[in-house]
């Protein structure tokens, strides 16, 4: 396109946005995998086991009985902004409390978030989620392993069961053995 005085836009488009990418990139505090921090070198096996004995003492931490879903530990690719995104990998662990009353589910809620911070854990987040049940929600990350936890307790709603719904997932990290 040409302006009236005959200059020409898009070169001068072209070289503004070099100059931001060029400003950007060196003013970022990003890794080159476009995370705030360096991903570890590790094995997904290990992770799998580092991220389901945290779940397993999250449980604990509870301090209810109940029926719990039976659902590994398992690693799958993390999103980073490298062109090699392949060699990265996350372990994640969904997972839930069931089959028991709304009663006791507030009570494991109240053990999870007073045992936490004694466990290692950091809670970010207690309080309602976003929902229109507005369900009480923890956030927290594992000071040493930076795992994080999110648990929801889902009162019974029409027709739902009570649950306490688990999402616990380990930071990126570059698996040496896998390719793919």
């Amino acid at each position: 396109m040409t302006l009236p005085d005959g200059r020409k836009i898009y070169a001068s488009l072209a070289l503004l946005s070099a100059l931001i990418l060029t400003v950007g990139c060196s003013s970022m505090d990003k890794k080159s995998s476009g995370l705030e921090y360096e991903p570890q070198v590790r094995k997904s096996r290990a992770v799998e086991e580092e991220v389901g004995t945290l779940s397993s003492r999250l449980l604990e931490m509870l301090k209810i009985k109940g029926k719990v879903t039976d659902i590994a530990p398992m690693a799958s690719s993390c999103d980073v902004d490298d062109s090699d995104t392949k060699k990265y990998r996350s372990v994640r662990h969904p997972w839930s409390i069931y089959d028991v009353d709304n009663k006791t589910l507030e009570k494991g809620m109240e053990n999870l978030a007073a045992q936490l911070p004694k466990q290692g854990w950091r809670i970010v987040k207690d309080g309602p989620d976003a929902s229109k049940n507005r369900n009480r929600e923890i956030l927290a990350v594992h000071t040493k392993t930076h795992t994080q936890m999110e648990a929801t307790w889902r009162k019974r709603s029409e027709g739902d069961d009570p649950i306490i719904s688990f999402a616990v997932y380990s930071r990126c990290f570059r698996d040496p053995g896998h390719s793919s």
